[in-house]
């Protein structure tokens, strides 16, 4: 087995590849033995990782790369920006069903829900620990403490459903209307809440809009009655 290094057209980005090299009898690999299919890997850095989707097209041109290299380095490379640099939890705890369930103040995931809701409970589980704080977790998703509509953009974020954080008004507008199977958003100016595979993601533990030292990022135990509140839910879910 060999290994070659080649620097990438993307800048900052090595690719090692590792080729299988099958010897002739009594003799040493060469150069000239015979090839079977490599395996390649791409080691990205910060910068290029970004650019290295819209420029793995010219990989095609690598004199080295088999077919199936090819298409193990563009696969490799199609990964690279869901999953670098994520600042939300991609596994937690799970419980059999269809329904979150809470246990020492953190949230369940259902077993049976679609990833995009799992990855939306544990990354609300990051919150539970922090205080409330007005206009907090809308900047960046990572944020010292978290209102209402922060609270609920950092768990459809962990969902993978929103890229940025969005306001209780841009809530009242969010994917489809009505309630989801899932995930539903209930929104009004002013306040935000979510219901997650039936469990309330709030910053309140009563329907009251009086500030209390209680305002914090929970799973709360208890319903809430939904009046005045726009339903919306991510598509699909």
């Amino acid at each position: 087995m060999t290994k070659e290094g080649w620097l990438s057209p993307v800048e900052g980005t090595r690719l090692e590849i590792e080729r299988r090299v099958k010897p002739t009898v009594g003799s040493n690999p060469t150069p000239s033995a015979k090839l079977q299919p490599c395996r390649a890997r791409i080691l990205p850095s910060l910068k290029a990782r970004q650019r290295l989707l819209t420029n793995s097209m010219q990989f095609r041109n690598i004199p080295s790369l088999s077919f199936v290299a090819y298409l193990v380095l563009t696969a490799t490379v199609q990964a690279l920006p869901a999953a670098a640099g994520s600042p939300f939890p991609a596994t937690g705890p799970v419980t059999p069903g269809t329904r979150a369930t809470l246990r020492g103040g953190k949230a369940l995931a259902p077993a049976q829900a679609p990833l995009e809701v799992k990855r939306a409970i544990w990354a609300a589980n990051e919150l539970t620990s922090k205080p409330y704080r007005y206009g907090g977790g809308h900047r960046s998703f990572k944020d010292s403490g978290y209102d209402c509509s922060g609270t609920i953009s950092y768990a459809l974020g962990g969902a993978g459903v929103v890229k940025s954080p969005m306001s209780s008004s841009e809530f009242r507008r969010f994917g489809a209307r009505g309630r989801g199977k899932w995930i539903t958003i209930y929104a009004r100016n002013g306040h935000t809440f979510a219901v997650i595979a039936g469990l309330r993601l709030d910053t309140t533990a009563w329907n009251t809009m009086r500030r209390d030292r209680t305002w914090a990022p929970r799973w709360q135990p208890t319903p809430r009655a939904p009046r005045g509140f726009v339903a919306r839910h991510p598509a699909g879910l």
